[in-house]
């Protein structure tokens, strides 16, 4: 407990144990300066490479990102999450994203290009076999990466209706609607063939949504019907102020929590971008680059009050944490902490 009896805030940072990650890492979270300090690390579940938490808080659950696919529940107590069993699986390849969504952990698994509902049990564990899987369709122009389907990230929408996918491999987002543990197909919106969509993060009023293009690189700004779950383009946005010489793979997207920063991470370039929306939300501008303070940024996330920032580093095996500046929206880095393969951060 911190001082006065508040409950001591908290970052879980996941990362990739293939390639000497620690596991779950359990971090304090220092209320001034946004400084992270490691308090423990889990092991036991290959490669959980992304991490959600239950709206109670009191549940942690990571995908096992491997050929056979799988997803794992912690209980959270004290500084360091307890492994309540074995990854189960989700009948699916390569998850690389989840979000808690109405009694089930969907996750969105990339190898085999489809997205699972797994049930939560009344504790707060995984209903092991018993899962619903929604298999993806279609391919793109960029070969190799756009051969086939891969899903890259899901998560329920701000109304919590709706249910929203979204594909590299097929240049789309799906809406679908969790109906008893299935996941039905609502619509497909297509985007830029070739642009290759990784993430999507929405605008706090929930009119607007954002979504990061790991092979252009640009930001797809898409209105967004939450009446009838329908998603439409209207504009393309660079990240980078010019063409960028090497590797430029953006992969994270975070918006401010009053909506008036957006920020995304591009790998090979390792820079953060700030970007702002304009007045309605249908227009941004890019605002700003800087270092991303590490090699090979994976993840980008905003701590609840938004003040600070945080860079989940893979290659360089840290997480950096910046201030954002209230006016600007540019970040200044504060430090790092180390964390080897790190590739996501989520606060509790």
């Amino acid at each position: 407990m911190a001082d006065g009896g508040r409950r001591r805030q908290r970052a879980f940072i996941g990362s990739f144990t293939a390639a000497g990650g620690l596991g779950v890492l359990t971090t304090s979270v220092d209320p001034d300066s946004g400084a992270l300090t490691v308090l423990s690390a889990v092991d036991g579940v290959p490669d959980p490479s992304y991490l959600a938490l239950s709206p109670a808080g009191d549940m942690l659950y990571a995908v096992s990102e491997t050929a056979d696919g799988g997803v794992a529940a912690y209980r959270v107590h004290d500084d360091k999450p307890e492994l309540t069993g074995p990854p189960v699986p989700v009948g699916g390849s390569g998850p690389t994203h989840l979000s808690v969504f109405s009694g089930h952990v969907l996750t969105a698994n990339y190898g085999s290009g489809s997205v699972t509902a797994v049930p939560v049990d009344p504790l707060g564990g995984l209903a092991a076999g018993a899962s619903g899987v929604l298999q993806h369709t279609g391919s793109g122009p960029h070969t190799p990466r756009q051969q086939g389907p891969h899903a890259h990230q899901v998560q329920p929408d701000p109304s919590g209706r709706w249910v929203v996918s979204v594909d590299l491999g097929t240049d789309s987002v799906r809406v679908c609607a969790l109906d008893g543990g299935t996941l039905r197909l609502h619509r497909e919106i297509a985007l830029r063939p070739g642009s290759g969509p990784r993430h999507l993060a929405f605008h706090p009023r929930g009119e607007h949504a954002y979504v990061l293009n790991e092979l252009a690189p640009t930001v797809t700004v898409c209105r967004w019907d939450t009446a009838d779950g329908g998603l439409r383009p209207v504009g393309e946005t660079p990240v980078l102020s010019g063409v960028p010489s090497g590797d430029a793979y953006p992969s994270g997207i975070v918006v401010a929590p009053d909506g008036r920063f957006v920020w995304t991470a591009t790998r090979g370039q390792d820079v953060v971008s700030v970007l702002a929306p304009d007045a309605v939300g249908e227009g941004l501008r890019l605002v700003a680059t800087v270092p991303c303070g590490g090699v090979w940024p994976r993840a980008l996330a905003l701590d609840p009050t938004g003040r600070f920032l945080y860079c989940a580093n893979e290659r360089s095996g840290d997480v950096t944490w910046f201030v954002v500046d209230p006016d600007t929206g540019v970040p200044r880095r504060g430090g790092s902490v180390a964390a080897p393969a790190a590739s996501c951060v989520v606060f509790d």
